[in-house]
């Protein structure tokens, strides 16, 4: 009786040791997930003339006007501003071609360019539209789009269909604001579960007058610096299983 009173209290006091080391892991767990990041060596940096240096750019063309009668233009300066509706702008100069076409339709296609696009985006950026049919000297085709009538260029990875809604004019550019009605994508970049392989659109970047390639492995996603372990490696588990089929 009195060796099973003590086996009793041994267990007891075993299994209180074992839920104090449980918390205690839980504890360093979570103290390990919200600690924060890393701090990378500060840089010396030196001042110099004001510029648009906030890179990387996104190199993309611009294709407007209509099938009968269009343009492509190659902008750099485009990014996102609204979500919901989903918004963007590109900011174009008064002298190119295309700013007329834009300003009097009123609408765009934005199509992303990939790795084998960069030449023919170069090309589209150098050569104005007013000397030639930049559809034909570049090799790409058009395709009707669902919402405007302005073409997508069938080569592009994503086409994106825009409509102005204003015209803000700064000195050196006109920044037109446009809502995105339409998104096209590359039906082989779309995985079973409908994620968007964007690792495999094998895009570029434009950062202080060169085309450079975006990396195709990424360096970590939204929320992960804050992720349990767990949920981590259910993550890329399903990404690996994802990238086989």
């Amino acid at each position: 009786m009195q060796n099973r009173d003590k086996k009793d209290r041994r267990d007891k006091r075993n299994k209180g040791h074992k839920s104090v080391r449980k918390d205690k892991r839980a504890k360093a767990e979570k103290e390990k997930r919200f600690a924060a990041p890393a701090i990378p060596k500060a840089r010396k940096k030196t001042e110099v003339k004001p510029g648009p240096m906030l890179y990387p750019l996104p190199p993309v063309m611009v294709s407007c006007g209509t099938m009968e009668e269009s343009n492509i233009l190659t902008v750099a300066w485009t990014g996102i501003v609204n979500s919901d509706p989903p918004m963007t702008y590109i900011s174009v100069r008064k002298s190119r071609y295309s700013h007329h076409i834009i300003e009097e339709r009123k609408e765009f296609v934005i199509n992303l360019t990939s790795r084998e696009l960069t030449k023919a985006c170069d090309l589209c950026g150098v050569r104005s539209g007013h000397d030639m049919d930049k559809f034909e000297a570049a090799g790409l085709t058009k395709e009707t789009a669902s919402h405007v009538d302005a073409p997508m260029i069938a080569e592009s990875p994503i086409s994106l269909e825009c409509v102005v809604k204003s015209v803000t004019e700064l000195p050196s550019h006109d920044m037109f604001l446009a809502e995105i009605v339409a998104v096209h994508i590359d039906e082989e970049l779309i995985s079973a579960e409908g994620r968007y392989k964007v690792e495999d659109m094998d895009l570029v970047s434009y950062c202080h007058g060169e085309y450079l390639p975006v990396g195709h492995r990424p360096l970590g996603f939204f929320g992960y610096s804050i992720m349990k372990p767990k949920t981590r490696k259910k993550l890329n588990k399903n990404r690996q299983n994802g990238s086989r089929r």
